[in-house]
């Protein structure tokens, strides 16, 4: 029996990987913000959901362990 395996391109599997892994990523800052009782407002919200950068959202990631406010994430050092 033949089994069908689907060929992609590897440009749209890496596309698709990079995103649920940016999306993954923006969840644990999120809820890291949350657990700690940091208010986030809508527009942070929305600016880090839609952040695809993985290295952004890393530093970002990083910065939501130490800050006293939301809007601290985006504070350039």
């Amino acid at each position: 029996m033949a089994v069908y395996t689907p060929k992609f391109p590897d440009s749209i599997v890496a596309e698709y990987w990079n995103k649920g892994r940016a999306n993954e990523r923006a969840d644990a800052i999120l809820r890291l913000l949350d657990r700690r009782g940091i208010e986030v407002s809508d527009a942070v919200r929305e600016r880090v959901k839609d952040c695809t950068d993985l290295d952004v959202l890393s530093v970002w990631f990083d910065r939501s362990l130490a800050v006293a406010s939301a809007e601290e994430l985006f504070v350039e050092e």
